[in-house]
């Protein structure tokens, strides 16, 4: 638990540690390396914080708290649209989940080092938060799905697994150059695609809403 005292490098600790631990993986990250970062020491990092695996578990849980909030606001906008407006919302759930990880890139990258084996002994994580905010997106979708045979679970799984590996990898153009998530034309050729491949993979009606183009970075 965060203690109450030096509340600023307190938050400069967690922020460090986020970077670290997004950059390294829990494995790939020690006490040492987390205090110094910060400018502080490890004894004032154990405490404030208490071993590495009390800093990870804060570190996931502030980082899964500010996704689902983005989740909530995007399916409380579902449910509270008029039925001719309810895939247009939907597709604004998307530009939000694509929003968050590209701004939050720490989040995708945390999940990335776990799905390859990373924290193995931390195990609570994904029935904690990942599985229940999947589902929680699955359960609000489904009914506006029409078509028996259409996999929603594996289509919000695929969403999930293609933003994160854009942000992880960017995108490489047939030269073989690659563009970051930040680069504006490459993101908005990924949103657009994504925004067709849910659309046309949960076979929902009409055409997905248009993706404006930004300016080229």
């Amino acid at each position: 638990m965060t203690g109450t005292g030096d509340g600023d490098l307190s938050d400069r600790v967690l922020q460090v540690a986020t970077r670290l631990f997004a950059g390294l993986g829990y494995d790939g990250t020690d006490m040492r390396q987390i205090a110094d970062a910060a400018g502080t020491d490890v004894a004032f990092v154990r405490r404030q914080f208490g071993d590495k695996r009390e800093i990870y578990l804060e570190v996931m849980d502030r980082m899964n708290s500010a996704h689902n909030a983005v989740l909530e606001k995007g399916i409380k906008d579902i449910v509270g649209a008029s039925p001719d407006q309810k895939i247009v919302a939907l597709h604004r759930l998307l530009d939000r989940y694509i929003d968050f990880c590209c701004h939050q890139p720490e989040y995708p990258a945390l999940y990335t080092h776990r799905w390859l084996a990373d924290a193995t002994d931390i195990p609570e994580l994904e029935p904690m938060y990942a599985a229940p905010a999947a589902q929680f997106v699955i359960d609000t979708i489904a009914p506006l799905v029409t078509t028996p045979d259409v996999d929603v679970d594996y289509t919000i799984n695929a969403v999930i697994w293609c933003v994160h590996s854009f942000v992880q990898s960017g995108v490489y153009d047939r030269s073989g150059r690659r563009y970051d998530h930040d680069h504006s034309g490459a993101l908005w050729r990924f949103r657009t695609y994504l925004h067709q491949m849910v659309h046309r993979t949960l076979r929902l009606p009409g055409e997905p809403p248009p993706v404006e183009r930004l300016s080229r970075r």
